[in-house]
């Protein structure tokens, strides 16, 4: 082989052989067991459950129904083929940008409006939030992000980019919600290290948690990053997985109530993977209120382009207010059913979770089930979880929880049946161990 003529092997860039991807985490690990031995109720009764992936299947129907009406814009549409296999702008289509927009104000109650222009399209959040840390730091330089949060940010922020991630540790004395302390704390200690903070990332509605901020913290976030001259990234790609809409503020209705007044720090990312259920379309966007981010952002945008006829069908799509309207309002009502469901059949096995109220997974407390409280105890019992009950779920640590026993729990990416034989076996686990 030639490989092994060689003396030495050309070395590889410092990205290509960092660990700072994260897929030694035990996220990706759970995921791997699944792959490995996936549950299928007639081929594979016994296999792993995945209930580590937050995808939307509840509303898919709605979807279906919507495409079948639409075969002007399917994939399969011959006359319009030669417009859309072109090239296009990377500013993505005008029909496009328009329903991308509007669907954004309805999810938010009508309460404020986007400017089509302000638009960047990206291939999903991943390379949404990527592009921005890239626009808004340099390496070496921190981003805030409060725990828990989702563990694919170390990889998304800080692989590629250089950039640390500075956790900013919440508890659950109040509920996981972000305080003015929690944030001073990690930006002074931040500053004491030498890193420069250059944002603030937030979660809203949270993943893993499952929550809204409230507009008083959101207030407060606004006057902080102010304060400390640094942006704000709000990531809302479950902003329509809220299960009312009166629970959901957006940063962009206090950036409306404040007459735009510092607006330019402020970046919303949003996408079609969770609300609509439409994680292999890979349509991402980010909102910002910052001309200069605009332009740069657009200008690195053509590495993560969204196909045009990916767009044109999404466009045809949202464009139908009446099906948006429905499909909104049909999807909370599903996701708020499917969660009472699965918190109360938790709550009959003796196991409590956070009070949520938005997105496609819940916080679940297995405090008490630890053998200690520490890090260990808490991978030792998932070990458990994930090899014997066969449930992949995502433990608080891989979230960088600062308190052990706390584990996400998703519920949206499976049918009500495959739900139930998870919940038995919970059940059975909850019984054996009070037994003992």
């Amino acid at each position: 082989m030639v490989g092994r003529q060689l003396k030495h092997i050309a070395p590889l860039s410092e990205i290509a052989i960092s660990s700072t991807h994260g897929e030694d985490s035990p996220y990706f690990a759970g995921w791997r067991a699944y792959d490995d031995d996936p549950y299928d109720s007639i081929n594979n009764p016994s296999g792993v459950i995945q209930m580590g992936l937050a995808e939307n299947q509840v509303s898919f129907d709605l979807l279906e129904r919507c495409l079948e009406e639409r075969k002007e814009a399917s994939l399969n549409d011959i006359s319009s083929f030669r417009e859309n296999a072109l090239f296009q702008d990377y500013h993505g289509l005008k029909s496009f940008r328009k329903a991308m927009t509007s669907f954004m104000e309805q999810i938010r109650g009508g309460k404020v409006q986007f400017d089509p222009h302000r638009i960047v399209l990206t291939a999903g959040a991943t390379a949404a939030n990527e592009l921005l840390t890239f626009v808004l730091a340099n390496p070496g330089d921190g981003i805030l992000v409060p725990t828990p949060y989702y563990p694919g940010f170390d990889r998304d922020l800080r692989w590629r980019t250089g950039v640390n991630i500075i956790p900013v540790n919440c508890n659950s004395s109040n509920n996981f919600q972000i305080t003015k302390e929690a944030l001073e704390e990690a930006y002074t200690k931040a500053t004491k290290e030498n890193i420069q903070v250059k944002a603030l990332l937030i979660t809203n509605p949270s993943n893993p948690l499952g929550t809204t901020t409230t507009k008083q913290v959101l207030e407060g976030i606004l006057d902080f990053v102010s304060s400390k001259n640094i942006h704000l990234i709000s990531d809302e790609i479950y902003s329509g997985s809220v299960f009312s809409s009166k629970e959901f503020i957006s940063v962009a209705e206090i950036v409306q109530e404040r007459g735009y007044f510092d607006a330019e720090r402020v970046h919303i990312v949003y996408s079609l993977s969770k609300d609509l259920g439409l994680p292999g379309f890979r349509v991402g966007t980010i909102y910002s209120y910052n001309d200069h981010v605009v332009t740069t952002a657009r200008r690195m945008s053509s590495f993560t382009l969204v196909s045009s006829q990916t767009q044109k069908l999404l466009a045809s799509m949202l464009s139908d207010e009446k099906f948006t309207k429905k499909y909104i309002k049909t999807n909370r009502e599903r996701l708020k059913r499917r969660y009472e469901c699965i918190v109360s059949s938790l709550r009959r096995c003796g196991i409590e979770c956070l009070r949520g109220n938005a997105g496609l997974f819940c916080w679940m407390n297995l405090k008490p089930l630890l053998d200690e409280a520490s890090v260990e105890g808490e991978l030792k019992l998932w070990d458990v979880i994930l090899k014997d009950l066969k449930l992949n779920i995502s433990p608080g640590s891989s979230c960088h929880c600062s308190e052990p026993g706390w584990f996400r729990v998703c519920f949206a990416n499976m049918s009500v049946e495959t739900l139930e034989v998870a919940m038995r076996r919970i059940s059975s686990f909850m019984e054996r161990r009070q037994a003992t």
